[in-house]
């Protein structure tokens, strides 16, 4: 098969080309647009922009207006800088059927030809509405849940994400408070049809995301608290499994159905000025980068005001991207540095070589024949072809290094291609959508001979008459091959295969058809450098004996001191201070419980407590506190807390949590309560909090830690407090009576 092309001059540029791909991002990137952006979904749509939805919020409340606007729409050309782009309803559209209930999470998706947007019901249920376009007109499909799946899953019906296997069978993922489930959903992905699965179980664990990566499904969810302000402890954790259906684990191996926290925490406040990150969605950017979306709270300004004619004590929660990435088979955000505050390197969103058509013409390509440009419902230019074997090939260059090149295809007949050319040379590389084997078949040419075609079937019933995109990355040899219809992880085709290295020398991209086909989109960006280590882990530096004790001795030695003690039933002996758990509290007004202090060292420093402790019933917990006050402190602590729905389960949790004011709160310097969930808990844990003292801002900060071992530790995220007095080192055992805590010692070092 040779490379045929019409013979016109090569241009320089290229008129339909996006604008240039800003140098640095900033978060929030809804900054200056919209005051907050809760739980948000993005997609990369057909008209060449990135499109964003939200949950129903005050959007604009900081310009006057009052109420809120029905899942907000945003609409960016590079993801950076974004404008609003209207709702999904308003009061006058939205169905009746909704009975008035406010509209959260929703989730968009490219099937079928059609934009479909799954939303949540407050008093929940799923919606569906479909649209030709990103951003309507909006048709009501209905109540996606039928009474049959609700029941059949022991939670709150929100938080919905679909997700397209590589068979082409469509699930959706939902749940909160606490149980996350998954079903097979109808052909058309408007309805479930199969018997919901439990597949997560955790303390309000929600938000539940499904990515297809390296051969595994990876459900992303959130946990803890999303919406208290500065005290909120929402984090992004992971776990991956080899069926749609689970079971799935996290990166300690913990069956995300058991009762217990756990860890692979892909994205967790980090100290800086955010708060709660979660509810995350999906991207990537056209070097192949993935991206996590995401919303956020700002500690500097976490609440709204009142509000008029709205819902009162709701928490800003603005959009953020940052930059995901896979390392030992994990997702992690920024190799596990957290959110990100300051200018960063931003997505890849305009081509090298190629273009989008979107001046409906075909300037800056070479274009064989049976090649024309059109204009399609949303008014944005493509390529359309009829008749026989013809490329069309950008006049620009792609780069020299390792390429990542899409194109979006659909094939009325015959068959459509994405192709990687050696201008002017016999050699290239093409993945076609050919229906008449209705397959995906990559062929490589060199001297214009065929090296053998590899053939990967599409699903029964794909439709090729609507768009779907092709995505090809050439690393050195490597070709890796995708087909899917949105790009969010979801991929319903995929080969891979090595080329020869004559083959792998690339000049051009672009399209190339037989019989009657359209392509879009079509361009190339030089392939992204994956991350492949986590940024570096503190250890912990000497040991302090002077702050720390083995518990040697037949009492507790001077160095400690009681606040409400002693503790009734305190004994050392055999290297270990026991402790039964008291009926008492420590928690926001309720200030009964013991706790055993002593000072803390000057500067930056760990503590670390072995403690054995199998509590049996909720709300009995032990730990390590760094206590200033009964309304300041830092607690890490073992707990046991029951689910919120379900058989009346309980859950093993490893909680970090901070207490103190909330200055915005009414009535003012409210004391409030904010947990974080940390890795999987045990009958015997070691526990850390590392404290750091923030001179920028004046503020304490600490980091917690867990493990089951000693040895292996799951890292939490970071709370903080602004700096009053100072802290002291302590220990809890408290909530509910009935078990007892033993501390083999506690530890302190140097940082």
């Amino acid at each position: 098969m040779k490379l045929v092309l019409a013979v016109t001059a090569l241009l320089s540029g290229l008129v339909s080309a996006p604008a240039p791909t800003p140098a640095t991002y900033t978060n929030p990137v809804s900054a200056g647009v919209v005051d907050t952006f809760p739980d948000p979904t993005l997609i990369h749509a057909r008209d060449g922009l990135w499109y964003a939805y939200g949950t129903q919020n005050p959007v604009f409340n900081s310009k006057g207006e009052a109420g809120e606007r029905m899942l907000p729409i945003l609409r960016s050309k590079d993801m950076v800088a974004w404008e609003y782009a209207g709702e999904v309803f308003t009061p006058q559209t939205k169905p009746a059927w909704h009975q008035g209930a406010r509209l959260w999470a929703p989730d968009i998706r490219y099937i079928d030809g059609k934009y479909y947007l799954y939303y949540s019901l407050a008093s929940g249920d799923v919606g569906l509405v479909t649209a030709p376009t990103p951003t309507g007109p909006w048709t009501d499909a209905g109540d996606v849940l039928p009474a049959a799946a609700q029941a059949a899953c022991p939670t709150f019906n929100i938080d919905e994400a679909q997700f397209t296997d590589v068979d082409g069978t469509h699930y959706l993922y939902w749940g909160s408070y606490d149980t996350i489930c998954a079903a097979r959903m109808n052909a058309d992905a408007t309805r479930v049809e199969g018997t919901p699965t439990q597949v997560a179980r955790g303390r309000r664990m929600e938000g539940g995301y499904v990515v297809r990566h390296g051969g595994f499904y990876y459900l992303f969810y959130s946990d803890a608290g999303c919406c208290d302000g500065a005290y909120s402890g929402y984090q992004v954790k992971v776990g991956r499994a080899t069926s749609p259906f689970g079971p799935f684990k996290d990166d300690e191996g913990v069956d995300l159905m058991e009762l217990t926290t756990k860890g692979a925490i892909v994205v967790g406040a980090n100290g800086n000025r955010w708060a709660g990150p979660g509810h995350s969605g999906f991207v990537t950017d056209l070097s192949g980068q993935d991206w996590l979306v995401y919303h956020a709270i700002s500690t500097a300004d976490p609440d709204f005001p009142p509000i008029t004619n709205g819902p009162s004590g709701l928490t800003k929660r603005p959009l953020l991207i940052d930059r995901l990435d896979w390392i030992d088979g994990w997702p992690v955000v920024r190799a596990g540095a957290g959110p990100s505050e300051g200018a960063q390197p931003a997505p890849v969103t305009s081509y090298d070589a190629g273009g989008t058509f979107g001046d409906g013409s075909l300037s800056g390509w070479q274009a064989g024949s049976g090649w024309t440009a059109r204009t399609g419902q949303d008014a944005h230019g493509f390529a359309s072809h009829a008749g026989a074997l013809s490329y069309l090939v950008s006049g620009k260059k792609t780069p020299a290094a390792d390429v990542r090149a899409q194109a979006d295809l659909r094939v009325a007949s015959g068959a459509a291609g994405l192709t990687l050319a050696h201008v002017n040379r016999d050699n290239h590389v093409v993945a076609w959508l050919d229906k008449g084997r209705d397959a995906l078949v990559t062929d490589v040419v060199i001297g214009g001979t065929s090296r053998g075609a590899q053939v990967t079937p599409l699903p029964t019933g794909f439709d090729l008459s609507t768009w779907h995109t092709v995505v090809a990355e050439l690393r050195g040899t490597e070709l890796t091959v995708q087909v899917s219809g949105d790009k969010l992880g979801d991929p319903v085709a995929e080969q891979k295969r090595a080329l020869p290295r004559a083959a792998a020398r690339h000049g051009s991209v672009g399209a190339v058809a037989r019989g009657a086909a359209d392509a879009d989109n079509v361009g190339a960006v030089r392939l992204y450098t994956p991350v492949t280590s986590r940024v570096p882990v503190p250890s912990p530096g000497e040991l302090l004996p002077e702050y720390s004790d083995e518990f040697d001795g037949t009492a507790v030695g001077t160095t400690w001191q009681w606040v409400r003690g002693p503790a009734a039933g305190v004994t050392v002996s055999g290297g270990a201070l026991s402790w039964p758990t008291q009926n008492a509290e420590l928690h926001r007004g309720t200030n009964t419980a013991s706790v055993l202090l002593r000072d803390a060292p000057e500067g930056d420093y760990t503590v670390e407590a072995k403690l054995d402790f199998a509590p049996t019933q909720g709300n009995q917990q032990a730990g390590l506190v760094l206590y200033e006050n009964d309304d300041r402190y830092f607690k890490m602590a073992h707990s046991v807390l029951p689910l919120s729905r379900g058989d009346g389960a309980v859950l093993q949790v490893s909680e970090f949590l901070k207490e103190g004011e909330r200055p915005t709160a009414t009535p003012p310097a409210a004391v409030f309560n904010g947990p974080m969930f940390g890795g999987p808990a045990a009958d015997t844990m070691w526990l850390r909090m590392s404290y750091h003292y923030d001179a920028a801002n004046h503020e304490n900060e600490v980091r917690a830690a867990t493990s089951r071992d000693g040895s292996h530790w799951v890292r939490n995220g970071v709370w903080t407090l602004p700096v009053k007095d100072k802290l002291k080192i302590g220990l809890i055992s408290m909530n509910r009576s009935g078990a007892v805590a033993k501390f083999d010692y506690v530890r302190t070092y140097r940082d």
